[in-house]
C-alpha cells in the first residue's frame, strides 16, 4: 500500500513555480528546487519526476489557472471590451513596474526554451490558442454590444491583442519605464478597439 504524501503538494508546486519564474529553467538548479520545496531529492523526484517533468507540470498548471481566470473574467465582465482591455493592460497594472519586469512564466519560458524544447513550444501554442479563443468570444460579444465595429474580424483582432500583450511583456522585462509601457498599451488599445461611429 502506497504511503500518503507528507507534504503540501500545492505549496511545493507554487514554490517551485516561483523559482522557475524568477530564475528561468536553465538557471534553476536541483539545489534551488530542493531548497524552495523543502523536500529531499528522492521525495521531489518520486512525486514529480525529473526537473523537466516538474517544470512542464508547473507550466501547465500556471497556464490552466490563467485560462480559468480569463474565462471567469469574461463571464463577470460588464462589457466584452472590459475583458480585452484588462488583458492587454495586465503587464502595466503594477505602478512600480515590478510585475512588468518579472514578466509572464509562459512568455519567459517560451522565449528561453521553445526552439530547444518541443513540449514547451506545444504548451505555448495550446495556451495562446485558448487565450485567443476567449478574447475572440469577448470581441464577438463586444460587437453585439455595439462596442466593436461589425466589420472587425474577432479572431484576427484577438490575435492582434495577444501579440500586443506579448510585446508589452517583452518590453516590460527589459525594465522600460512603466509610464512608457502604459502609453504603449493605451495606444495599442486605441488602434485595436476604436470607438465605433454611432
Amino acid at each position: 500500500m502506497a504511503r500518503p504524501r507528507e507534504f503540501d503538494e500545492d505549496r511545493v508546486l507554487l514554490a517551485v513555480r516561483d523559482e522557475f519564474w524568477d530564475k528561468g529553467y536553465a538557471a534553476t538548479s536541483l539545489d534551488d528546487l530542493l531548497r524552495v520545496s523543502g523536500l529531499g531529492k528522492g521525495s521531489l523526484y518520486g512525486a514529480f519526476g525529473d526537473k523537466r517533468s516538474l517544470f512542464l507540470r508547473v507550466l501547465r498548471d500556471y497556464d490552466d489557472a490563467n485560462l480559468r481566470t480569463l474565462r471567469e473574467g469574461l463571464a463577470s465582465a460588464a462589457r466584452g471590451t472590459d475583458l480585452v482591455r484588462t488583458f492587454l493592460l495586465g503587464p502595466t497594472a503594477d505602478p512600480t513596474g515590478a510585475v512588468a519586469r518579472r514578466g509572464c512564466l509562459l512568455a519567459n519560458s517560451n522565449a528561453e526554451l521553445a526552439t530547444s524544447t518541443p513540449d514547451v513550444a506545444a504548451e505555448a501554442r495550446r495556451s495562446y490558442d485558448a487565450i485567443a479563443g476567449i478574447l475572440a468570444e469577448a470581441l464577438e460579444r463586444a460587437q453585439r454590444e455595439g462596442d466593436l465595429s461589425p466589420d472587425a474580424d474577432p479572431a484576427e483582432t484577438a490575435r492582434a491583442v495577444l501579440v500586443s500583450q506579448l510585446g508589452l511583456i517583452a518590453l516590460g522585462r527589459t525594465g522600460v519605464d512603466i509610464d512608457v509601457l502604459v502609453q504603449a498599451a493605451q495606444s495599442a488599445l486605441a488602434r485595436l478597439l476604436p470607438v465605433p461611429a454611432r
